[in-house]
C-alpha cells in the first residue's frame, strides 16, 4: 500500500515514472484473477483487496486529469480538433500510448464486470476522457458498440450514464462517431421495442425514456440527423405501403380478376401485424416526437408531411372497433404535430368516424368490463368491445382528442367555418346514443365549441389584423375552448392514473428531458462522491472464483463425455426464426438502400 500510495503522489507531480508505474497496476487490476503469460511485472502478481480498491479508484478518479496536464491538453472538455492538433505535439508522441493504456484497460473492466453498479462508476469517469477516443478510431468503435449495449439493457443508473457518454462522443468527436451512434441507438431502441399485445406500466416508461434519449441524440446535429430520419421514416411508409397493397383494391369492375387477386387470411393477417405492432408504433410516436422537438428547424420541417401521411394512414388501415386504441395513439401524435408545426391537420374526420360505429352508438350487452387503458394495449378482443369500460374509454378519447384539435385552431378567424361539420356530427351523435352520461359529456363539447364560435364571431367583427396573422389572434384572450380543453386534460389525467397501470403519452415530458440532463449529470456525480467507495475487489474476486468454477466444471464434462459411451443420435425438432426476426436483429428495421425490411 504504501508503495502505491507514493506512485499517487508522484503521479500528482507529474512524474513520469509513477504515472506509468500506477496504470501498470491499473491494468493488473482491471486483468485480475485472468490467466496471463507475462510474467513481466512479479510485483503485481499478489494484490490484496485493498490495493486493489485503492489502485481501481485513484486512477478512474484522477488519471484524466493527470493524463491532461501531462499532454498540454484543456484542463476538460475539447474537440476533435483540438487533438488532432495535440497529436502533432512532442509531448503527444511521448506520452499520449498512456491515454491509450487507460482507455483499453477501462473498456475491458466495462466489458468484463457484471456488477451494474460497478460498470456505472466505471463509465461515469472514463467519460471525462471521451474525446480522447478521437484518436483512436477502432477502440471508438468498441466504446460506442458496448455504450449501445449497456444503455439499452441496463439497469438502474447505467442506462442514463451511457447516453451521457455517447452525447458526449457524438458532440466532441463530431460526424465520425455521429453517424454510427445515431443509427446504433435507433436499432438499440427497436430492439426494445419487441413487445406482446398488452405492456406493463414500467416497460412502458423505460421505453419513453429510451425514446427520450434518442430523440436527445438527433436534435446534436439536425442537418446529419435529417438524412438517417428520411431513410428511417421511408422504411415506415414501405412497410405501410405494403399492407395496404395486400387488401386488395376497393372496387373492381372485373370479379373474377378482383377474386384472383385477393389475398389469403394469412397473408392479410401478416401485413396487419406488420403495421399493427409495438415496434412499428413506438417508432412513429418516435419520429413524432423528433419532428415535433426539431420543428422550429428548417432541415426537419419538410418530415412532417411524409410522416403525417403514414400516421393517417396507419389510422385507417383497419377500421374496427378492435383497433380503436391505435387510432387514438394516431389522432394524439397528428394532434402533436399540428400544435408543434402550425398546420392544420384534419384529424376530426378520424374520430368522428368512430361515434359513427355501432360499438359506440348502441347499448353494450358485454357487462361492465374490466377497465381499459388505451395507451397500454394496441388491440383489444371481441368480448372487450362489447363492454361498457370499452365504450367509456372510447368515447371519452374521442372528446378529449377532438376538444384539443379544436382548441388549436380556437383563436383563428375560420373556426366558425372549420367547426361546422364537427358539430352536426356531433348533435347527430347526441340524438341517438342512449347512455345520458355519454350524451351529457358530448353536449358539453358542443357547448363550449358553439361559445367559441360566438368568441370568434365577436371578434371577427371588428377585426384589424389580417387573417393569416396567428400571433395577433392568440393575443386577444383565452378562448372558452382553450380553458375548457385545460380541464378535460386534467381530467384525463387523473383517469388514467386512477387505473392500475401507467400510460406513455406521445411527447410527455419529452421536451424537459434535455433540460434535465445537466441537473441529473450533476446530481449523479455529487452522489457518486458522497457515498462509499465501491469495493471493485469483491466483484473481481467472485468473478475469479466462478471463472475457475466454470473452467473445473467444463474439464469434469469433457472427461465425462469421454468415459459415456456412444449412444444412438437424439433428432430434435428445429424451431427457425422468421424472416422478420432475423432481418430486426440484423439491421432494425432494414438494409438503408432499399428500406423495404419489415420492423
Amino acid at each position: 500500500m504504501e508503495m502505491v500510495d507514493s506512485w499517487c503522489k508522484g503521479a500528482e507531480d507529474g512524474k513520469i515514472g509513477s504515472i506509468r508505474s500506477i496504470l501498470q497496476a491499473f491494468r493488473r487490476a482491471c486483468h485480475y484473477g485472468e490467466d496471463s503469460g507475462d510474467n513481466s511485472a512479479p510485483k503485481f502478481s499478489v494484490m490484496s483487496g485493498s490495493v486493489l480498491d485503492k489502485v481501481m479508484h485513484y486512477v478512474l478518479k484522477n488519471m484524466d486529469s493527470i493524463l491532461r496536464q501531462l499532454l498540454g491538453a484543456p484542463s476538460s472538455g475539447g474537440k476533435k480538433e483540438k487533438i488532432s492538433e495535440l497529436m502533432m505535439t512532442n509531448s503527444w508522441k511521448r506520452n499520449g500510448n498512456l491515454m491509450r493504456v487507460y482507455l483499453v484497460n477501462a473498456f475491458h473492466m466495462i466489458t468484463e464486470m457484471t456488477d451494474d453498479q460497478m460498470i456505472a462508476f466505471t463509465i461515469l469517469r472514463v467519460r471525462a476522457s471521451a474525446v480522447f477516443l478521437a484518436a483512436f478510431p477502432s477502440l471508438l468503435r468498441k466504446y460506442v458498440k458496448t455504450l449501445l449495449y449497456t444503455w439499452a439493457r441496463g439497469r438502474g443508473a447505467m442506462p442514463f450514464i451511457s447516453f451521457l457518454f455517447l452525447r458526449d462522443l457524438c458532440v466532441q468527436v463530431g460526424p465520425d462517431c455521429l453517424d454510427t451512434c445515431l443509427k446504433g441507438i435507433y436499432k438499440a431502441y427497436l430492439v426494445n421495442c419487441k413487445l406482446s399485445k398488452s405492456i406493463s406500466g414500467s416497460k412502458l416508461q423505460h421505453i419513453q425514456f429510451l425514446g427520450n434519449c434518442v430523440k436527445e441524440l438527433y436534435t446534436v446535429d439536425p442537418q446529419s440527423a435529417y438524412q438517417h430520419a428520411f431513410v428511417f421514416i421511408r422504411q415506415l411508409a414501405v412497410i405501410l405501403r405494403g399492407a395496404l397493397t395486400e387488401r386488395g383494391p376497393k372496387t373492381s369492375k372485373d370479379k373474377k380478376q378482383k377474386e384472383r387477386n385477393k389475398p389469403t387470411n394469412k397473408q392479410l393477417e401478416k401485413s396487419y401485424q406488420k403495421v399493427y405492432d409495438w415496434q412499428f408504433i413506438f417508432c412513429l410516436e418516435l419520429w413524432t416526437g423528433v419532428v415535433c422537438g426539431c420543428s422550429s428547424e428548417e432541415d426537419f420541417r419538410p418530415l412532417a408531411y411524409p410522416l403525417t401521411q403514414i400516421i393517417h394512414g396507419v389510422a385507417c388501415l383497419v377500421p374496427s372497433a378492435r383497433y380503436f386504441p391505435v387510432r387514438i395513439r394516431c389522432v394524439k401524435m397528428l394532434n402533436c404535430i399540428a400544435e408543434a408545426t402550425g398546420t392544420f391537420i384534419p384529424v376530426s374526420s378520424l374520430l368522428l368516424d368512430m361515434l359513427e360505429m355501432k360499438e359506440l352508438r348502441g347499448r353494450p350487452d358485454g357487462g361492465v368490463g374490466k377497465a381499459v387503458n388505451m395507451f397500454n394495449v394496441k388491440q383489444v378482443d371481441k368480448k372487450m368491445v362489447k363492454t361498457r369500460a370499452f365504450q367509456e374509454a372510447c368515447i371519452y378519447s374521442v372528446v378529449d382528442e377532438l376538444a384539443k384539435h379544436l382548441a388549436q385552431w380556437s383563436y383563428s378567424v375560420a373556426f366558425i367555418e372549420m367547426s361546422f361539420l364537427p358539430l352536426v356530427q356531433l348533435r347527430n351523435f347526441c340524438k341517438t346514443i342512449k347512455a345520458d352520461r355519454f350524451r351529457k359529456e358530448m353536449k358539453d363539447l358542443i357547448r363550449q365549441v358553439e361559445a367559441n364560435v360566438e368568441f370568434i364571431s365577436a371578434k371577427r367583427a371588428g377585426i384589424t389584423f389580417p387573417p393569416n396573422d396567428p400571433a395577433a389572434e392568440k393575443e386577444v384572450r383565452s378562448s372558452p375552448l382553450s380553458e375548457y380543453v385545460a380541464t378535460l386534460h386534467q381530467r384525463a389525467q387523473n383517469r388514467i392514473d386512477s387505473l392500475d397501470e401507467t400510460s406513455v403519452i406521445v411527447g410527455a415530458e419529452s421536451s424537459t428531458f434535455s433540460k434535465r440532463l445537466s441537473e441529473a449529470q450533476k446530481q449523479q456525480e455529487e452522489h457518486d462522491d458522497s457515498e462509499e467507495p465501491i469495493a471493485f475487489s469483491k466483484n473481481l474476486l467472485a468473478e475469479k472464483k466462478k471463472t475457475k468454477a466454470a473452467k473445473e466444471k467444463s474439464k469434469k464434462r469433457a472427461r465425462d463425455d469421454d468415459d459415456v459411451p456412444a449412444e444412438e443420435d437424439v433428432v430434435e425438432d428445429l424451431v427457425l426464426s422468421s424472416d422478420e426476426e432475423a432481418e430486426d436483429e440484423n439491421d432494425g428495421l432494414g438494409s438503408d438502400e432499399d428500406g423495404s425490411a419489415p420492423v
